[in-house]
């Protein structure tokens, strides 16, 4: 798969996980801010009650004005909205939060508006809590102090232990802060406590409930949901492209079995699909083609059969007419020369097909090319007496003769291109072989009249046949070239036709790699 489209496929990751993240960072804030608030009223609504309870408050606790800035709000700082306004009303506690941390408010005994400030609300309600059961425990008798705990402990929402013994005492920072200001705020495994001393030097420790936790387990549930929610939908959105995307290669895979061979997939480019888009349609390319060389080939079999086949009825119809045994011979030898060129022509054809449709099992093996040429350059010297066939290797080329072929293709390619030069060549073939660390070349040169320029493509195809100097006189059924072309695809390589400059005929031109190459693509 290329980099470019798993770039764009991380890149795509990475902005869906950032977007999962945004989201459920302002999710998690979001209700937080909302439950934070709702907590810190129902942590501050016992307090609250408990001064709105009292006739006079201010008086009573006078302390809190100057620690919290507790007292009746005046009419500018009830500038609240109506939801506010109304939940007042109704008696509830209302927390307000500002820039300086919470206001807390509450209608009082006689219908005023209370309010108390905190910066830190955990730990200011809390002293709060614990400077007010002390005053009320200073103030009770002893033989009521136990009767006042259980009213005070109810009425505040908070524990009272009594500190027996060295061991219950927290540590000496505590203690000094208890005995300068009477009170102080510590906490014992993340939970507020307030130590306080009564005016008898008794300490008393206040215990709370736990703090405002924001990773209660409600908000990680309701955090996975809609994070997993978004990669659903994320997903779902991505399946439903690739589905129909999919629909699209079913559809061309049905126009194609309808007989639409020129049906194609168009998925674009850098999608999940794309890559199978390619193979579908290098896929339908090939049978496409498969189906044209089919096609031709059957067209062009049944135009080459008729001639044999019309000589060697012709020559059977001849037999019964001979009045001699040297005219029969006569005509049995021809009838014999139309079977073998019969015979020939249906070699050829079998293995065009084969090479053609998928190809033969190559077992590629380390022989040495060199002496193929030699090989085909001999037999071809004897079947054609009258040339001049000259094979030319370089030294260099003679120390890297091995590479890596199937023999006998390969000697059948060479041999190809060596009798096709034969037949059109004045008097001289030569032929040509060059190897470097890399490739494999094999020239095939004559100083016959060449192939035209425009016509050096048409050379290669089946059952081809030039107008002018190369025709069906010469021999050939147009099958040769053809199949060199296909036994030099299958070893990875290719053949073309060039100008010779040195014979100045037709150069046919062999070029392949001379290691063992990757198997071709369909």
């Amino acid at each position: 798969m290329p980099l470019k489209f798993f770039l764009k496929l991380y890149a795509r990751l990475a902005s869906l996980t950032a977007l999962v993240i945004l989201l459920c960072i302002v999710l998690f804030f979001g209700i937080n801010s909302v439950r934070s608030q709702f907590w810190n009223e129902r942590f501050s609504e016992p307090l609250m009650r408990w001064l709105a309870s009292s006739p006079s408050p201010g008086q009573q606790y006078h302390w809190l004005a100057f620690q919290y800035d507790f007292g009746v709000a005046s009419a500018g700082e009830l500038s609240l909205s109506p939801v506010i306004r109304e939940r007042l009303g109704y008696g509830q506690v209302v927390a307000v939060e500002s820039s300086l941390g919470y206001r807390f408010l509450v209608t009082g005994f006689h219908g005023e508006a209370l309010q108390l400030r905190a910066t830190q609300p955990y730990r200011d309600i809390a002293v709060a809590s614990a400077q007010i059961l002390r005053v009320h425990l200073d103030a009770a008798d002893p033989s009521e102090r136990k009767q006042a705990v259980d009213r005070l402990t109810e009425g505040l929402n908070v524990g009272v232990l009594r500190v027996q013994g060295p061991a219950a005492l927290p540590d000496d920072e505590v203690l000094e802060r208890v005995y300068t200001q009477g009170a102080a705020f510590y906490r014992v495994n993340g939970e507020g406590r307030v130590l306080v001393q009564l005016s008898d030097g008794e300490l008393i420790q206040v215990t709370l409930p736990a703090p405002f936790s924001p990773w209660a387990w409600p908000v990680i549930l309701l955090l996975l949901v809609v994070s997993g929610s978004v990669l659903a939908l994320a997903l779902v959105l991505v399946l439903r492209s690739l589905d129909s995307k999919l629909r699209k290669v079913e559809s061309v895979a049905v126009r194609i079995a309808r007989g639409e061979m020129g049906a194609r997939v168009e998925a674009g480019e850098g999608t999940v699909v794309s890559r199978l888009a390619a193979a579908f349609n290098g896929m339908a390319e090939h049978i496409q083609r498969l189906v044209n060389v089919q096609r031709e080939m059957i067209h062009a079999v049944s135009h080459e059969l008729r001639t044999p086949v019309a000589r060697i009825r012709f020559g059977v119809q001849m037999i019964e007419d001979c009045q001699g045994q040297e005219a029969l011979q006569k005509q049995l030898d021809g009838i014999d020369g139309d079977i073998q060129e019969l015979d020939e022509l249906i070699d050829e054809i079998l293995t065009y097909a084969r090479l053609e449709q998928g190809g033969p099992v190559f077992s590629l093996e380390e022989a040495s090319v060199t002496n193929i040429v030699r090989q085909v350059v001999g037999e071809q010297q004897l079947v054609r007496p009258a040339l001049s066939i000259l094979g030319e290797i370089d030294e260099a080329t003679e120390h890297m003769e091995l590479a890596d072929v199937e023999p006998r293709y390969i000697h059948r390619a060479i041999q190809n291109l060596v009798g096709n030069a034969g037949r059109y060549a004045a008097g001289k073939v030569l032929v040509r072989c060059h190897i470097d660390e890399d490739h494999c070349r094999v020239d095939v040169e004559d100083d016959g009249p060449g192939v035209p320029e425009d016509e050096w493509e048409k050379v290669f195809t089946a059952f081809s046949r030039l107008d002018d100097s190369r025709t069906r006189t010469s021999g050939g059924y147009g099958l040769g070239l053809s199949i060199v072309r296909r036994i030099l695809y299958w070893h990875n390589g290719q053949a073309f036709v060039s100008r010779s400059d040195s014979l100045g005929g037709a150069r046919f031109s062999l070029v392949w790699p001379r290691k063992k190459p990757l198997e071709p693509d369909l």
